[in-house]
């Protein structure tokens, strides 16, 4: 299992970024919901019960803690001020269609508090997670992002992940297009 500790510093504070374990499911569980919900619920296109219905599934206590204890997952926690700040998760061998690897790594998810966006957290959980891919011998990771998040598109574009596709993301009912993006390593 993966325990180093690094610490990221900005003008005034230090984030310290971690491994996640399952007894961290609980505060997770509550990370992953409201980021989630801060970065979408106010768009037009995403409907309260189509995000209720999706969020209730997808951040539920039991279901972070089935995905901790997956081998094949990676989270990582970002914590400034003493506060979960903001997570990211991996998933070894995880693929698509439009993906070709070797030995892909996903870039499943990677939020940041909305209290701490403008601080760092993003850039340190992505510097973590290439890290760690390097480091696992993954020659490409990949992700998913929404087509209606241009502030994220601008993030990973900057940190080298190019378009390459697009696959489904079922937000409840309703289908969304995100735009597949990759790096290779």
């Amino acid at each position: 299992m993966y325990l180093s500790a690094r610490i990221f510093c900005t003008v005034s504070n230090e984030i310290v970024i971690r491994s996640a374990s399952v007894n961290d499911a609980a505060m997770l569980a509550e990370l992953a919901y409201v980021t989630f919900w801060d970065a979408f619920h106010e768009h037009p296109a995403n409907r309260p019960e189509d995000m209720a219905a999706y969020m209730a599934t997808a951040f539920s206590e039991q279901q972070v803690a089935r995905e901790l204890a997956d081998e094949r997952n990676i989270f990582f926690i970002a914590e400034l001020d003493g506060e979960p700040a903001g997570y990211a998760k991996l998933i070894i061998g995880a693929t698509e269609d439009d993906i070709h690897a070797v030995r892909p790594i996903e870039l499943a998810r990677l939020y940041s508090h909305q209290k701490f966006l403008g601080k760092g957290v993003g850039q340190a959980l992505m510097d973590e997670c290439f890290s760690k891919a390097r480091e696992l011998g993954c020659d490409v990771m990949w992700l998913g992002v929404w087509e209606f998040n241009p502030r994220a598109r601008r993030f990973y574009e900057k940190n080298g992940f190019q378009f390459c596709g697009t696959h489904i993301f079922q937000l409840g009912s309703d289908p969304q297009t995100d735009l597949l993006m990759r790096k290779d390593l």
